[in-house]
């Protein structure tokens, strides 16, 4: 089990979202998709609460690290 990190910093804002769950599908059970981003991702959030059943919310996490940038850890159940 390793966990995954996608810096989307330089990726078109529209094919963030599918680049995602497509690596968040390909974890195991317990591992994490770590986000880096150049914005606060709460929609992202919202819709992997509400689409995705694998997705451990309470288990999530962001922290601003500079103005731009925003690390999230997508945790899988």
């Amino acid at each position: 089990m390793s966990d995954q990190t996608l810096d989307l910093r330089n990726i078109p804002p529209a094919e963030r979202h599918p680049m995602i769950h497509d690596k968040f599908a390909e974890l195991e059970s317990g591992e994490a998709l770590t986000l880096i981003n150049d914005h606060e991702p709460k929609p992202l959030f919202y819709e992997m609460q509400a689409e995705v059943d694998e997705f451990d919310a309470e288990r999530y996490e962001v922290e601003q690290r500079d103005v731009n940038e925003f690390v999230a850890k997508l945790p899988k159940k």
